[in-house]
């Protein structure tokens, strides 16, 4: 494990040329509708450089073996990779140890890791979980079922005319009943960056854990778990450069050895008996069965491309290009834009509904100009339903894009004004 610590230390960074970083995505290089493509849709899933690509096709190529499981040479090089993997993201979290990073398939795999492992080991009866009302449903379903399991309740922090939460009554929402807070760090529709930091100190002032749901946030501004003083937290490879089907549940260590197994079997048992079963060390305790040994590596690279800019640099970037998004959209008659005024005070990320046309017409006239954005409740109804609206259309920006697909964004919206009479 030495030569995974050794990551921690200090990497040379690259120039943000996004020029450069375009020519590291050749899907960008594809036509959509005969018109060159503009990807505003990165909140679902960002897309994947030839680096990541890369290093998944090179365990396919050269070391295509299982992990842990074989001595002779493919075996102990994937071995190497995968954990190294691990290595990379403690160091990209300034956790600790990386025996708490456990890979999971995604955000909402991690949360429901918490959900039935920690939290039908510790909520009981009378015992009250709070979230937020700009919750995607990940981080709402999986504390509604475990409170109705154990007969608690689950409260909601709401959020105010500015699209942030409302803390006015925090006080008498997280109280000496409230076992655990549920936030995430960075809306996917209004992206709104919330106070973590601060709820995590409401929440252990009542003896309370925090778990934060970062899928938003890790792929887009730094994040330090130790900064944050939190006790959970979870995110998606697929929203960071990475592949499919592999996420990360950071926990603290104390917290991830007192916790039992959410899936047992293969590579999570250290021994097996007719009469008991022991179980392995951190984090292969709760990474039972073969893995998904390619898309672990494929995220490892994702946290090299990542760290290779810098996040203060990404973070840096899309301010910048949230700025100049909301400034040029306000400019549209008939367009609402929600969440907070300020690109400081969100991520880039822009949910707007054009007068009456619904979402779902918008986002296809928009994909005939060759430009991808979301229509929709974005897997946050409760948020829809709380500021009245039965959908909206979002873009999303990352290190790939740039002020002129703003700018193709914005004469396409004008465009549908006119097909809709709007103009």
């Amino acid at each position: 494990m030495t030569e995974i610590e050794s990551l921690d230390q200090e990497r040379e960074k690259r120039a943000f040329d996004i020029p450069e970083i375009r020519r590291d995505f050749p899907i960008l290089q594809e036509l959509t509708n005969g018109k060159p493509s503009v990807y505003l849709d990165s909140t679902a899933s960002s897309l994947r450089p030839e680096q990541v690509v890369g290093a998944m096709l090179d365990y396919y190529h050269k070391c295509n073996a299982n992990i842990h499981r074989g001595v002779y040479r493919w075996s102990e090089e994937a071995t190497f990779k995968y954990e190294r993997a691990h290595g990379k993201v403690k160091w990209f979290l300034n956790a600790r140890s990386h025996k708490e990073i456990i890979f999971t398939r995604n955000t909402t795999e991690s949360i429901n890791l918490v959900a039935h492992t920690w939290g039908r080991a510790n909520i009981k009866e009378g015992d009250e979980i709070v979230s937020t009302v700009m919750e995607h449903h990940s981080n709402i379903v999986p504390w509604q079922m475990l409170a109705q399991e154990k007969g608690a309740k689950v409260r909601y922090i709401k959020v105010n005319e500015e699209g942030k939460l409302d803390l006015s009554n925090i006080d008498e929402i997280i109280t000496k009943k409230t076992k655990l807070v549920a936030v995430t760090h960075m809306s996917n529709v209004l992206g709104t960056i919330n106070p973590v930091a601060e709820l995590a100190k409401k929440a252990h002032a009542v003896g309370a854990l925090i778990l934060v749901d970062a899928a938003q946030s890790v792929p887009h501004l730094p994040v330090d778990v130790q900064a944050l003083d939190i006790d959970f937290l979870a995110f998606s490879g697929h929203k960071m450069c990475g592949p499919t089907g592999i996420g990360v549940l950071w926990a603290r260590r104390n917290l991830l050895e007192a916790m039992p197994p959410f899936l047992t079997g293969g590579d999570m048992i250290r021994s097996v008996t007719l009469e008991g079963s022991t179980w392995n060390d951190l984090p292969w305790k709760f990474e039972a069965g073969t893995p998904a040994i390619a898309e672990g590596i494929g995220l490892g690279a994702a946290v090299d491309y990542l760290a290779s800019f810098g996040m203060d640099k990404i973070r840096a970037h899309e301010i910048e290009i949230t700025r100049y998004a909301l400034g040029q959209l306000r400019e549209v008659p008939d367009l609402h834009i929600y969440g907070p005024r300020k690109a400081e005070e969100r991520g880039g990320v822009v949910a707007f509904n054009l007068g009456e046309v619904h979402p779902h017409d918008l986002a296809t006239m928009l994909d005939r100009d060759g430009i991808a954005v979301r229509a929709g409740h974005h897997c946050a109804q409760p948020l829809h339903d709380f500021l009245d609206l039965p959908a909206t259309t979002r873009a999303s920006f990352y290190i790939y894009n740039t002020l002129e697909e703003v700018d193709k964004l914005v004469d396409s919206l004008y465009r549908v004004r006119k097909v809709f009479k709007l103009a």
